[in-house]
């Protein structure tokens, strides 16, 4: 009875902390976002703007799972384990985010498209930006051994393997991302956001566990971010090939626009990242 009365307080004291940790990050991201965001989800009713949001509510959740699902060192210290981890995890989702408007998608301002323009695509790129940036946090996090200098080495190498995925999957593509997102193709966001999710899944995988050595990690990172790029490859040959067959898959995203094709090369991108992610965890 007492066990169960200890577990009990000790999961309303996690939701509780869980609760103030979700204001702190609405409350820092409205205090770091140029605009009003209010204005933008109940005034202009931005869909763009909400979709972004709902990644980062979402990637902020991530990371705080992340940190909870690491080893117990007791009740009170849990709480300031998950509650610091966690804070530093929402220092780095808003990081992303300036880093995926100035260095990944740099050849228009994200933001003004958000909110001028309602831009959806690139509602979608800075909402799969954010989902993918805590997933990699909350990897990093989860397990021992490893620490705030491992969190943030994880961190930083997973946002450069993310930049390097986008000027492959440029590369990949007739067509120009940059272009299409800023010219607000939904399809080509939604297609070029979920390989940013599957990829960021997959290194998670990679980086999810116990801390053993650098050098241990470190190769261990390195030979599953060059299976990411394989396949990326693979995945998109079997969607463009298998999945609509009938139908050249960069026609249906650049020319026709087809949400649905973008909709289906998400799930299927983060559906192969889900089985790699079990394979490889």
């Amino acid at each position: 009875m007492d066990l169960n009365i200890d577990v009990l307080l000790r999961g309303a004291s996690m939701l509780v902390l869980y609760i103030g940790l979700f204001l702190a990050a609405k409350y820092l991201k409205k205090f770091l976002t140029p605009y009003c965001l209010d204005q933008e989800l109940t005034g202009a009713d931005n869909a763009a703007q909400a979709t972004s949001l709902a990644g980062y509510y979402v990637g902020f959740t991530a990371i705080f799972c992340g940190a909870y699902l690491g080893p117990s060192v007791g009740w009170w210290m849990d709480l300031l384990v998950v509650g610091g981890y966690s804070l530093l995890g929402l220092v780095l989702l808003n990081l992303s985010r300036i880093l995926n408007d100035r260095v990944i998608l740099n050849t228009f301002s994200v933001a003004r498209a958000i909110k001028e323009h309602h831009n959806r695509a690139a509602g979608v790129i800075q909402g799969a930006n954010y989902l993918g940036s805590a997933l990699v946090v909350a990897g990093a996090i989860h397990g021992e051994g490893g620490g705030i200098v491992s969190a943030l080495a994880f961190y930083g190498i997973g946002q450069l393997a993310l930049l390097v995925f986008s000027r492959l999957y440029e590369w990949m593509t007739p067509y120009s991302i940059h272009k299409e997102i800023e010219g607000d193709n939904l399809a080509a966001g939604l297609g070029f956001g979920g390989s940013m999710v599957a990829i960021s899944l997959i290194i998670m995988g990679s980086v999810n566990g116990d801390f053993v050595s650098w050098a241990y990690n470190l190769t261990w990172l390195g030979i599953n971010l060059l299976g990411v790029f394989v396949y990326l490859i693979v995945v998109r040959f079997f969607f463009d090939k298998v999945v609509i067959s009938r139908d050249d898959l960069n026609k249906e995203i650049a020319e026709d626009r087809n949400t649905g094709a973008g909709l289906l090369e998400f799930a299927i991108a983060i559906s192969f990242a889900t089985v790699l992610y079990f394979m490889i965890g």
